[in-house]
């Protein structure tokens, strides 16, 4: 698939204004390879990893604010929920949407625009006189989240063009991903406890302006020189079936599973998902070509962060509660106590997709992953009321600080390896609804079931605060091993369906390059 250096010229003299690192592809095919380095691209990686960042550790940064936020506002435990719940409607019912509009309307531009948003939104929240209002500004984030998030990672995808500068890039981002969530633990903690809950959103300007910034500056403006048209029914069903899933399951953790608050938004959702698909098939411009998640590689890549964006949470918050409520600690030794974690998990990024994904494809690596993660999740079964930190919750966090830097940053690169230009934004958007919907699914189910073995270990039992916290003990140890079950079905799944070798898209073997 080779271009002429006349039809080259005639493309860029008639105005392409094609994304940095890249050329114009044909409608359906890879991007030509060969495009030129953008020559900032290290400092944009910067910018784009500031962004992530900001967009992922908000997911965690309020949580540890709530307490302090409830008590000033003065809203009740049952409203507690929708601070964090507001976020997750918006983000993930729209990403979709949002990754298609950076394909339309140019990844810059929406990517300033969601950092613009952002800020605007965390400063409103931040000022919040009341719980509508709060609610309203977390709302407002999950928005333009959802327009941020895909920009950032499709620029990351067509800045990167040389093999071995993309899987660094990767290893880097994965790790950012990955990590985001015990950095905004940590974050919220030192906010939280040294100044005040709304630095946990006002913190946010600082993020958005160093990136407003250095975006400015050094990405490359203009639309996409191949532009898709916006599929208005496809867009309509899949963001309604979306939010309906992700309303479904959090509805799950203050209602039974038995109320139709619960189960009826989970059937309404599916069914609109369902319907989705089908149309994708027959839409002349799909808002989420078949193309893109039909691939092996690429399909394994979204399934794998689903399932690990469900089973993490059985780190970050439930080892979040046995550390503040078992070992006493206060939200910042807290967030410090996830720090090792987060080192394995930049260095295994790193190594992932340097040299292990390389020269072994993603098959052995991301299985390993979920294989490692497993046996974390297992591990930490074992805590007790007597366990200590360094010996007994410091082993089994390395081990899966290891495992997710191999997934997450395995799985980024290969879902939007080999990926036509005009299809980087949704393929990006997918990458983060995957996640999402897997975290909101995962919290859901995670909370549903450690608050009934609780309740179970209290029957028949003298409420006492041994008692109180030996329950409290079960319900960690089910969601570990249910976060356990999590990871051990990613490892099959991921196992069938990755292609063994070298993927060529990613090892540069006669394959094209974003």
């Amino acid at each position: 698939m080779d271009r002429s250096p006349e039809s080259a010229e005639s493309a860029e003299s008639a105005g392409s204004t094609a994304e940095p690192g890249t050329r114009s592809a044909p409608p359906g095919g890879a991007p030509y390879a060969g495009g030129g380095a953008h020559e900032h691209r290290w400092l944009i990686l910067g910018v784009i990893g500031i962004a992530q960042l900001m967009v992922v550790l908000d997911a965690t940064i309020v949580n540890i604010a709530l307490p302090s936020a409830q008590q000033d506002l003065g809203f009740s435990d049952g409203n507690r929920q929708w601070i964090v719940t507001a976020y997750a409607l918006a983000f993930g019912s729209l990403l979709l949407l949002g990754g298609r509009v950076a394909d339309l309307v140019g990844r810059k531009a929406v990517f300033l625009a969601g950092l613009a948003g952002f800020a605007a939104a965390s400063a409103f929240g931040g000022a919040a006189t009341s719980f509508g209002m709060l609610v309203g500004a977390r709302a407002l984030q999950g928005v333009f989240g959802a327009l941020l998030a895909p920009a950032a990672l499709s620029l990351l995808t067509t800045t990167f063009t040389d093999p071995k500068e993309r899987a660094k890039a990767f290893g880097i981002y994965g790790a950012i991903a990955g990590a985001g969530g015990a950095v905004g633990l940590l974050l919220g903690g030192v906010l939280t406890e040294y100044l005040d809950w709304r630095w946990c959103l006002y913190v946010n300007l600082a993020f958005a302006v160093v990136a407003m910034a250095g975006g400015a500056r050094l990405l490359h403006g203009g639309r996409p020189a191949d532009r898709p048209k916006l599929d208005v029914p496809g867009t309509i069903l899949v963001s309604v079936g979306l939010f309906c899933i992700v309303y479904g399951f959090s509805n799950a953790e203050t209602h039974a599973w038995g109320d139709v608050q619960t189960w009826g938004f989970l059937v309404v959702g599916a069914l609109l998902l369902v319907a989705f698909a089908w149309w994708e098939t027959r839409a002349a411009h799909p808002l989420l070509p078949l193309r893109v998640v039909l691939d092996r590689d690429r399909g394994a890549s979204y399934l794998a962060m689903f399932i690990s964006g469900a089973g993490m949470f059985g780190v970050f918050l439930f080892l979040t509660y046995y550390l503040q409520q078992i070992l006493g600690y206060s939200p910042v030794i807290t967030g410090v106590s996830f720090l090792p974690m987060v080192a394995c998990m930049v260095v295994s990024s790193v190594v992932a997709t340097n040299s292990l994904v390389p020269r072994l494809g993603p098959k052995p690596i991301v299985p390993l992953g979920m294989a490692l993660s497993a046996v974390a999740m297992a591990w930490l079964t074992s805590l007790d009321l007597t366990s200590s930190y360094a010996a007994h919750v410091l082993p089994p966090l390395l081990v899966a600080g290891i495992g997710l830097g191999l997934i997450f940053a395995t799985a980024m690169n290969l879902a939007t390896a080999g990926i036509a230009a005009h299809d980087a934004g949704v393929a990006s958007a997918m990458v983060n609804t995957s996640q999402q919907v897997g975290g909101s699914i995962g919290t859901a189910l995670l909370n549903t079931l450690a608050t009934s073995a609780a309740t179970n270990y209290l029957v028949g039992k003298q409420p006492t605060p041994q008692v109180r916290a030996q329950a409290s003990m079960e319900s960690y140890s089910t969601a570990y091993w249910w976060s356990a079950l999590f990871f051990a079905i990613g490892f099959v799944v991921t196992l069938v369906l990755y292609r063994p070798g070298r993927p060529k898209a990613v090892a540069g073997e006669g394959a094209v390059h974003m």
